[in-house]
């Protein structure tokens, strides 16, 4: 059986030394720490000393999450947690920068060679300006976020995020750090068996790892991925190549793209939504009906909106807005998304959420030969458990497609 808690290698990966391979597996032991050691102890915490202290205070039971961690925030035991996880995540990636500092020469010579290999179009704007919301911080603290270049050609805060993506991920996000596409292309295969759809959008791709499924599952697809970032499209472009499979990539704005009206039959995104504005997202969303097919789809894979969770789990995961440079987290969560969907013309009976069970935790289920897996299961039902990637198993899918007459 396929290791899948071990990253697979591809030619634009940059190649650790021995010790940079130790750095990098403790900072990944580490994290593992934190969420499945000290992660569990802050609810027992919470309940049977914050709470009361709080309710002794204030006359009243923390009511949501911004109660609940204005009570936390002084507990020594949440410090020791908040501290150490800004710790690891920090670790993690100063633990993957050596090795892309020392290969750069190399990768951006292998990235150009395998672009040059591939009949795949790669678009890359010069006077392309990204979005202040991308460039006014360092997204999950991660250096130099999507679209700093240092050089020439640059492609390091790709590697580093290819790299780095698959250590925070803990390895629940699969070898070639894919599962959010696979997941959604698996939800396509058993809630849309006759949709086959002939050309699709990826918008906010980043390094491409959840854009190449789609064109796995639908061969004979047009598949475009794009990115605010220049060095990631161009690392997304020859990681494509290098593994063989033909995606087009281009440097654009998801708010605003240069495609014609209603050229793509399928748009997808992963975990794009919450890395963007209050202002961006609903421009997005409209881009979205106007690029789509009358019929076609759109889905955006993320985390479930704040009310569909516990307040207590509101206050886990928006550590993220406070912690790790994420301050759209929270905020977009609360956003009534339905309403943008329905606002942007999709029709209200097609708009919906939805869950595509993690594929890499169903081919676990089902003891699968490798990282694959056809079957329905379960393992999407059941409730948040401390430590694993994505809360209940599954990442939640907001759904819509478009009139037939639009």
């Amino acid at each position: 059986m396929l290791n899948t808690f071990q990253q697979a290698h591809h030619p634009m990966l940059p190649r650790a030394t021995h010790d940079e391979a130790a750095r990098q597996e403790f900072s990944k032991s580490l994290k593992q720490f934190v969420q499945q050691a000290l992660l569990p102890g802050l609810q027992p915490v919470f309940e049977h000393r914050v709470a009361k202290d709080f309710e002794k205070t204030h006359g009243h039971a923390p009511k949501n999450r911004r109660d609940i961690r204005r009570a936390m925030e002084p507990d020594p035991y949440f410090q020791h947690y908040a501290a150490l996880n800004r710790i690891s995540q920090e670790a993690m990636w100063n633990s993957v920068i050596d090795s892309v500092e020392r290969q750069l020469p190399e990768l951006i010579d292998n990235a150009r060679k395998f672009s040059a290999s591939t009949e795949a179009k790669l678009r890359i704007d010069a006077g392309f300006v990204p979005p202040r919301y991308v460039t006014a911080l360092d997204i999950h603290c991660m250096p130099g976020g999507y679209a700093s270049e240092v050089t020439a050609e640059d492609v390091s805060v790709a590697a580093l995020y290819d790299r780095g993506a698959y250590l925070y991920g803990m390895g629940f996000a699969g070898p070639l750090n894919d599962d959010m596409g696979r997941s959604v292309c698996n939800y396509v295969k058993r809630n849309l068996p006759d949709f086959k759809p002939r050309r699709i959008l990826d918008m906010g791709c980043t390094v491409g790892h959840s854009t190449l499924p789609y064109k796995t599952l639908f061969p004979d697809a047009e598949v475009w991925g794009i990115d605010v970032g220049g060095p990631v499209v161009r690392y997304a472009h020859a990681r494509a190549a290098a593994l063989g499979v033909e995606v087009n990539f281009a440097q654009m704005n998801a708010e605003a793209t240069d495609f014609e009206d209603g050229y793509f039959d399928l748009i997808v995104s992963h975990i794009l939504l919450h890395e963007t504005s209050g202002k961006a997202m609903p421009r997005i969303v409209r881009e979205c009906h106007r690029l789509l097919s009358p019929g076609g789809y759109v889905i955006h894979a993320d985390l479930p909106p704040f009310d569909l969770m516990s307040p207590f789990t509101q206050f886990i995961l928006d550590n993220e807005t406070w912690y790790n440079n994420e301050p759209f987290w929270g905020a977009m969560r609360e956003i009534d998304q339905i309403k943008l969907a329905v606002d942007a013309g999709f029709p209200a009976d097609s708009v919906k959420f939805a869950t595509a069970p993690m594929a890499i935790l169903e081919s676990a289920a089902e003891g699968a030969a490798g990282y694959t897996n056809d079957s329905t299961s379960a393992v999407a039902e059941r409730e948040f458990t401390a430590g694993e990637f994505a809360p209940g198993g599954g990442w939640e899918v907001l759904i819509a497609r478009k009139g037939v007459q639009a």
